[in-house]
């Protein structure tokens, strides 16, 4: 039953309707990559301590995101708001499956 339910969680349908769509969205910062000051990678989640306490939220509530440029000074469950091309890709990291990817080229504090 367990792995019918990991199954079902890792299956949440995309939005497909979204792939290529320029948008705004807010979330909080899990980093992936970066030198300990500035992140080049992350993951865009819905609520403050995702991906920390486990389950992580399902993927399709969840955002893989590069920086257009290198270096955003941000840490850890920072909120922001992104803005960049959605694509509705899915990838996996360590912390959490995303069912999203962004490039960002612009983010601000929420």
């Amino acid at each position: 039953m367990l792995e019918k339910l990991r199954a079902s969680w890792a299956d949440t349908p995309l939005v497909e309707a979204l792939d290529g769509e320029r948008i705004r969205i807010g979330g909080f910062i899990v980093p992936l990559e970066g030198d300990g000051t500035h992140i080049s990678e992350f993951l865009l989640v819905p609520y403050y301590g995702a991906c920390i306490h486990v389950p992580p939220p399902p993927p399709n509530q969840v955002v893989h995101v590069t920086m257009a440029e290198p270096g955003l000074a941000a840490r850890l469950f920072d909120a922001v708001w992104l803005t960049g091309t959605l694509r509705a890709q899915r990838s996996s990291s360590e912390l959490a499956d995303a069912g999203y990817s962004m490039r960002a080229d612009r983010v601000e504090a929420f």
